[in-house]
């Protein structure tokens, strides 16, 4: 019987480190920002230029 117990408080605890995990406050390196075109500003993007 323990040894469910045991199993149960192991898998909760995986559980737990995964989802805290995902869930850290980790930022993601972002990206450049581009100087993007609005509709109806006049500017025309470059195709090309992603």
């Amino acid at each position: 019987m323990w040894l469910l117990v045991l199993e149960a408080l192991a898998a909760l605890a995986l559980l737990v480190f995964i989802v805290a995990w995902t869930m850290s406050g980790r930022r993601r390196v972002q990206e450049p920002s581009t100087d993007e075109a609005t509709p109806g500003d006049g500017k025309v993007r470059d195709p090309e230029q992603r």
